[in-house]
């Protein structure tokens, strides 16, 4: 789940991050080697949508709901440096109703994405029948992430995707990233084809009147077919295309782990660092199980941060959130630095 995310997710995201954001070994982004260390709080996340904040800001992350907490809505935490997260709520009290009738049975809601565009949060969510392509896209607006500023509320905007059984693609796990010219776009996907995209209008956030069929980004070449979670980063010229493969969600058990490909265009074709195309099946592991970090994946990334979650086989196998600071290869591909080691 789902931005240089006070967001733009331009080329503006990835410059230094001390610079944007002044972090620093204390703010709590922790070293490759030990992935919670820096840490606190309440780290219980899957598919972590992150907004890193600046100087005097909070952080923000919305995550996976739980049907015993709000009824299954997006979840929500908070902390004032990027290090002790605290649990602050979630989006609504209810899965709002036509959601229900849309998809029966759906008890919680998945994989947000966060985006912000000229002072408006655009929040991206799923409800889906796990284990099927029924699934929606849906979107909520906001003018604040702060719940103490009296504008605070969260405009449901309606349905953005659906999928079916006819459908070769799921709508799940949205991503949002701008072109150089600033059209946005969403990847999306998971399993079935794998990651598609579709081109979205400003201001409304919705799929735009001219989108035609899903373009293809990256699928597997055999069953079951197990890529989700696509995530877009622009630097420098390239589009990065992260997804996260294999199985999520199984605790010490899980094989997930985190896979990239770039492109020059925000439409692809994207090839991994062999030069094979994602849509061949390639793709260039980035982050996988490692010592107790087991099955890391549905990430996002917030001016330099990467967020993920993953299982602390330390702690039983819950879900724990993880940050890590990028850095760039001179070739030109994201790596995890250990600067601060």
């Amino acid at each position: 789940m789902r931005l240089a995310r006070l967001l733009t997710v331009a080329a503006a995201a990835f410059v230094s991050l001390a610079a944007v954001t002044a972090p620093s070994a204390a703010a709590g982004v922790p070293d490759s080697s030990s992935p919670s260390s820096g840490l606190t709080g309440d780290l219980d996340t899957h598919d972590p949508a992150l907004v890193a904040g600046g100087p005097g800001q909070n952080w923000y992350v919305f995550s996976t709901g739980d049907p015993s907490v709000g009824h299954g809505t997006i979840q929500i935490r908070s902390s004032p440096d990027g290090q002790d997260w605290a649990f602050a709520g979630t989006v609504w009290d209810s899965i709002p109703s036509w959601i229900k009738k849309e998809i029966p049975g759906v008890n919680n809601l998945w994989a947000p994405e966060i985006y912000h565009y000229r002072g408006t949060y655009y929040l991206y969510y799923v409800a889906s029948k796990f284990g099927t392509n029924d699934s929606l896209i849906a979107l909520a607006t906001n003018t604040t992430l702060d719940p103490n500023n009296a504008a605070y509320k969260w405009v449901d905007q309606g349905q953005i995707l659906r999928s079916g059984s006819s459908d070769d693609y799921n709508a799940l796990d949205p991503a949002i990233i701008e072109d150089g010219r600033g059209r946005p776009y969403m990847a999306f996907g998971s399993y079935w084809s794998g990651i598609r995209m579709l081109p979205l209008d400003w201001p409304s956030g919705h799929v735009a009147a001219d989108a035609g069929e899903p373009l293809h980004l990256a699928s597997r070449q055999e069953p079951p077919y197990a890529i989700e979670a696509a995530y877009i980063v622009h630097r420098a010229g390239w589009y990065y295309l992260f997804t996260s493969w294999d199985a999520c969600c199984r605790g010490v058990d899980s094989t997930y782990r985190i896979v990239i490909g770039r492109s020059r265009l925000v439409t692809g074709p994207y090839l991994d660092r062999d030069g094979k195309s994602l849509l061949d099946g390639g793709g260039s592991t980035f982050l996988a199980t490692s010592g107790n970090q087991v099955g890391p994946g549905g990430e996002s990334v917030s001016d330099g941060i990467l967020a993920y979650h993953y299982y602390d086989r330390a702690d039983g196998g819950k879900p724990h959130l993880a940050l890590q600071q990028l850095s760039w290869s001179a070739d030109g591909w994201p790596e995890i630095s250990d600067a601060r080691q």
